[in-house]
């Protein structure tokens, strides 16, 4: 009896170590392996008279088919003193809710076909499905002025 026990014993104990031993392995395997794949953000480029801005857009199905659209130029139209809006010609996928805030430099859908940029920032009751936001918002009201006005929207050239 005492035999049967030292010998299960020591079974157990080979195969407790020889497990432990393949899960290091597959730990150092796992923390060793470089990365099959590196992502990149999405970058735009927004164009708007004489000033270039760079916008990051967001990894959702609204953002990869505002993307898709591109090259792009349109007349966006003014609208309360804070954004500009142009109703594109087909709708894109959205999951809209209520922002806790907009942001200058918003870029986002109202509804499902009418693209949004945010040049106040402000809080609303109203939903919108975020595509991105511009890097660096310095001058973009200047650049957006008061009226209608003419903005491209392309893919950023080190995409």
């Amino acid at each position: 009896m005492k035999y049967l026990t030292y010998l299960l014993f020591g079974s157990l104990s080979v195969s407790m170590a020889c497990k432990s031993e393949r899960i290091i392995n597959e730990i150092n395997l796992v923390m060793t392996e470089p990365p099959t794949s590196v992502a990149t953000t999405p970058k735009i480029t927004i164009k708007i008279g004489a000033s270039t801005f760079t916008a990051t857009l967001l990894d959702n199905a609204t953002a990869n088919a505002f993307k898709a659209l591109l090259p792009l130029t349109i007349n966006m139209k003014e609208l309360n003193n804070n954004e500009k809006f142009f109703d594109l010609p087909k709708s894109l996928p959205t999951n809209s809710s209520v922002p806790a805030s907009i942001q200058s430099g918003d870029l986002m859908m109202y509804g499902a076909n009418t693209l949004v940029l945010f040049y106040k920032g402000f809080t609303t009751s109203y939903s919108y499905t975020k595509i991105g936001k511009i890097d660096d918002v310095t001058g973009l009201t200047g650049a957006l002025g008061a009226g209608d006005v003419k903005v491209s929207f392309e893919i950023n050239p080190t995409e």
